[in-house]
C-alpha cells in the first residue's frame, strides 16, 4: 500500500515550519515597516522573508512541486504535489506584538490537503497532521497527539471565529444562527482555534471571507485529531474551495451546525 504522505514530506515540513519561525522571530516585536497591499490587508518584511525563504526549500528539495503563497502567487499549481504557504497568518496581529499569529504549511496531492502544519513562533507552539500518521502538538520539547472531544450537541459548543467582520449580509444572518444555537462563542483566536479544536479544548470553528492559504493546513491536523473539516455545504476542501469554512471536532455537531448555517432544523 502506497503511503500518500511518506516521511520525507512530514520531514520537509517540519523544517519549513522551523525556518519560518527563526524569520518571523527576527522581526516580532520590532518596529518594522507596514505597507497596505491592494486588498486593504497589511503585509511586512517578516511576510515577505519568511514566503521567500520557504520557497527557496520547497525547490531545493522537491523542484517538481507546485507553490501557491499569500505574497508571491503560484508556481506550477497544476502539479501533482502542491505546497500552500500562508507565511504570517495573522499580520494585524503580528505587527501590534499579539503572539497569536502564525505560519501555516499545507502540501496537497492532487488537489487535496494531506498535511499541514499550524505554527505559533510566538507562543513555541505546532500541530502537525498527516493523512494515515495522526495529529500531533509539538511544545517544548513534547510531542503529543491529539483528538478532538465529543461534543455532539451545539447548545454545549465552544464557538470561534477569527472576527464577526468576515461575516457580511446572508453569511452575517448564518452565522448570527449559530451564535446564537452555542455555549461559549469566542473571537479572535486567528489559526491558533484550529489547534485548540484539535486537541480538544474548542468544538466548533466557522469563518468566511477566507483564501485557501488561511485553512488548507488546518484540514489535515482537523481530521487527522478525529474531527471533520468542509465547506458550508459540506464539501472537502481543496485547490479550488470557496471562502467559507467550518472545522468541528465532532461530526454530529458538524453537522447540525451545517444545517444552522443553511438556515434548516438542526435537528
Amino acid at each position: 500500500m502506497t503511503d500518500i504522505c511518506p516521511e520525507a514530506f512530514v520531514s520537509l515540513a517540519s523544517e519549513l515550519a522551523d525556518a519560518a519561525r527563526e524569520v518571523t522571530l527576527t522581526y516580532f516585536r520590532r518596529r518594522v515597516q507596514v505597507d497596505v497591499k491592494s486588498d486593504a490587508t497589511p503585509v511586512t518584511q517578516a511576510d515577505r522573508e519568511t514566503e521567500a525563504r520557504l520557497r527557496e526549500i520547497i525547490r531545493n528539495a522537491f523542484p517538481t512541486h507546485g507553490i501557491i503563497g499569500e505574497e508571491e502567487g503560484s508556481d506550477r499549481p497544476e502539479a501533482d504535489h502542491v505546497w500552500v504557504l500562508d507565511p504570517i497568518d495573522g499580520t494585524k496581529k503580528f505587527i501590534t506584538g499579539n503572539p497569536l499569529f502564525g505560519t501555516l504549511i499545507a502540501l496537497l496531492h492532487e488537489g487535496r490537503p494531506i498535511l499541514g502544519i499550524i505554527d505559533c513562533p510566538a507562543l513555541g507552539e505546532r500541530w502537525l497532521g498527516a493523512t494515515g500518521r495522526g495529529a500531533f502538538h509539538i511544545s517544548g520539547g513534547r510531542n503529543e497527539r491529539v483528538i478532538s472531544r465529543p461534543c455532539p450537541e451545539i447548545a454545549t459548543a465552544t464557538l470561534y471565529t477569527t472576527s464577526p467582520e468576515m461575516f457580511a449580509g446572508s453569511d452575517a444572518d448564518a452565522f448570527a444562527r449559530l451564535q446564537r444555537a452555542s455555549r461559549f462563542p469566542l473571537y479572535g483566536g486567528e489559526c491558533y482555534a484550529y489547534g485548540l479544536l484539535a486537541s480538544g479544548y474548542a468544538d466548533l470553528v466557522v469563518e468566511a471571507d477566507m483564501a485557501i492559504y488561511d485553512y488548507l493546513s488546518h484540514v489535515p491536523v482537523v481530521t487527522e485529531a478525529g474531527g471533520v473539516m468542509t465547506d458550508w455545504q459540506g464539501a472537502p476542501l481543496g485547490l479550488e474551495s470557496g471562502p467559507r469554512v467550518i472545522a468541528a471536532g465532532d461530526s454530529a455537531c458538524h453537522a447540525r451546525a451545517l444545517a444552522l448555517l443553511r438556515g434548516e432544523n438542526s435537528g
